[in-house]
């Protein structure tokens, strides 16, 4: 097990008391696994810091105006591909049926598609298996790291971690055509309303090269050890 996926994910989700007193153990694991670099772990020291040191109230406060109250920010994955419509549901329960195949069963409040439950996945396989994974959403990662840098946003160190883990780097072109997309105002409630309401979201000309629901899914059910998963399972 990757305990390396597991501490990036407890970094995103919503701060808590318990998450507060496991910082320092988090740090400790990034440095005992040794999957990232000096530089990612430092720069990833400085988010570890502050959730642990910084007041409850405002790491809840910032973390809500970051990544539910900006669409772009979304950590549901399929979120940058589906939106809201049909296909996003269809394909959350193909990886569902994927997830019970390696025996991880979510509780009743969490989606499958919420990047925090994906990298608990990923924490039980093989480096080179789970980096196979993440390279599908490589696209979104990097375009997502992009955005909370021009936030001076210091969660944009578990989205360059979440890269180098890939080990890959998305095509210029496509993650260009992401950033390309506006992004929303958090503040400005009424335009995030109307942005709500879309039924989908596409990211640059067409949808070429971005990691859609289907080819994630297909990426999974590819590898050796997904498909004994999957025929055990009867998918």
């Amino acid at each position: 097990m990757a305990y390396t996926y597991q501490g990036l994910a407890r970094l995103l989700a919503y701060p808590t008391e318990d998450i507060k007193a496991d910082a320092e153990a988090i740090r400790d694991v990034f440095k005992l696994e040794g999957m990232l670099n000096a530089g990612v772990v430092s720069d990833l020291s400085k988010l570890i810091d502050d959730l642990g040191e910084g007041d409850l109230y405002d790491l809840q406060e910032a973390y809500i105006a970051i990544f539910d109250r900006t669409r772009s920010l979304s950590l549901n994955l399929y979120e940058h591909v589906h939106g809201e419509s049909r296909e996003r549901g269809q394909a959350m329960v193909a990886l569902l049926e994927l997830y019970r195949s390696r025996d991880l069963e979510l509780s009743a409040n969490e989606l499958p598609d919420f990047l925090p439950v994906f990298l608990e996945f990923l924490s039980t396989m093989a480096q080179a298996e789970a980096a196979s994974f993440l390279a599908e959403a490589v696209h979104v990662l990097e375009a997502m790291g992009a955005r909370l840098k021009k936030r001076d946003s210091k969660y944009k160190a578990v989205f360059d971690a979440l890269v180098v883990l890939a080990g890959v780097r998305a095509e210029a072109h496509v993650l260009a055509a992401l950033l390309a997309e506006p992004e929303e105002d958090p503040d400005d409630l009424e335009a995030l309303d109307k942005t709500w309401e879309e039924t989908a979201v596409t990211f640059g000309p067409g949808e070429a090269g971005c990691p859609k629901a289907e080819a994630l899914v297909e990426a999974m059910r590819s590898t050796p050890a997904v498909k004994r998963s999957a025929v055990a399972g009867g998918l």
